[in-house]
């Protein structure tokens, strides 16, 4: 966290200053007396993670989401990093195109964007404007519609609508899908709609930090609350806002749950102190052991998409660079993405 941005009503951004400030203090006297949330973080880290995590729950325990998606957008935290990426809004879909003066892929990335489906804010235009960056790829961010006013199907519906949008101007094998957290579940969500639409599979799908059972799995859905933005009751609730009335099912709308055999190469990326660590590793082994091709690097020290820290963080620094290689390798050809000692679990 390096530079701030103000958006929205006054009063909100009055509200979110002030509880940054509250945050900021107590944590630099709660590093004081040695009572860091993790011993290697420093305290605008642990700052971040509190302000965050603040900013959710006011949000979602308001009863308007209207409301709170302005309160969550009233104050970004950024990295001071400049990205040469021109943005231009997309009428139909709806969405933006990220592009970057530097190409280094010939790659076109569908990426969807995160906040548990329920929030589309500053922040998540900036991660996408940072991947383009990074991997040196055109990059289109659809802005599908959001829970709670629009429960499943609307979201992979907006999402397959994308891919036909996007897959007709690029060949599929030039495609990458990515997606972070509830992005990642889309873009997880999307292979088993291209399947079954009988639709040419992406070059690879890469899943960063992604949702993968909207159900309560793992220990550390709720051991590492104190050490995330988002916490296990956030994630529950997400999922009861996708499918409201159970229509469709936690197994339907959970990836944990289906066969990934056969389908694209999957890419996934994870952060050892995460909500969603345990739901993460457990879908890598499931869909290893179905026989599908998927690699997870997992950085035990960092939170829930991490990879918005940059060059601030080096285990998020490496994670981008990973992406890129990734990507080269599989649509480029160029060389091959190698395992990361200490990080590269499956």
């Amino acid at each position: 966290m390096s530079r701030l941005r103000f958006t929205g009503p006054f009063h909100l951004r009055l509200r979110s200053f002030l509880t940054l400030n509250q945050i900021s203090i107590q944590t630099y006297a709660r590093h004081l007396f040695g009572k860091q949330i993790a011993p290697d973080w420093d305290a605008l880290t642990e700052i971040g993670i509190r302000f965050w995590r603040h900013q959710f729950t006011v949000a979602m325990q308001s009863g308007d989401m209207v409301w709170g998606r302005k309160l969550f957008d009233s104050l970004q935290t950024e990295t001071d990093e400049v990205y040469a990426v021109t943005s231009t809004s997309c009428p139909s879909p709806c969405g933006t195109w990220h592009r970057p003066t530097l190409h280094t892929s010939s790659a076109t990335i569908l990426h969807f964007h995160g906040g548990g489906y329920g929030f589309h804010g500053g922040i998540s235009r900036r991660y996408a404007a940072m991947l383009a960056h990074h991997i040196g790829a055109d990059l289109f961010a659809p802005d599908y519609r959001l829970t709670p006013e629009n429960p499943h199907p609307a979201q992979i519906e907006d999402a397959l609508a994308a891919w036909q949008y996007v897959s007709a101007l690029v060949p599929p094998e030039q495609i990458v899908v990515t997606g972070d957290s509830a992005g990642g579940h889309l873009a997880l969500m999307l292979l088993l709609r291209l399947r079954d639409e009988g639709l040419p599979q992406p070059a690879l799908c890469i899943g960063l930090c992604p949702w993968t059972d909207i159900g309560d799995r793992g220990a550390s859905l709720h051991e590492n609350d104190h050490c995330d933005m988002v916490q296990g009751w956030m994630a529950l609730m997400f999922g009861e806002w996708l499918d409201p009335e159970g229509q469709f099912g936690r197994e339907a709308l959970s990836p944990c749950y289906h066969d990934y055999s056969g389908l694209a190469p999957i890419y996934l990326q994870a952060g050892g102190r995460e909500i969603l660590r345990d739901m993460i590793l457990d879908f890598a082994r499931i869909q290893r052991a179905n026989g599908a091709e998927l690699t997870l690097d997992l950085w035990p020290d960092m939170p829930h998409v991490f990879q918005a820290y940059d060059g601030m963080k080096a285990s998020s620094a490496q994670a981008l660079k990973h992406i890129g290689e990734h990507i080269r390798w599989r649509v480029d050809g160029d060389g091959q993405a190698g395992e990361i000692p200490g990080v590269t679990i499956v």
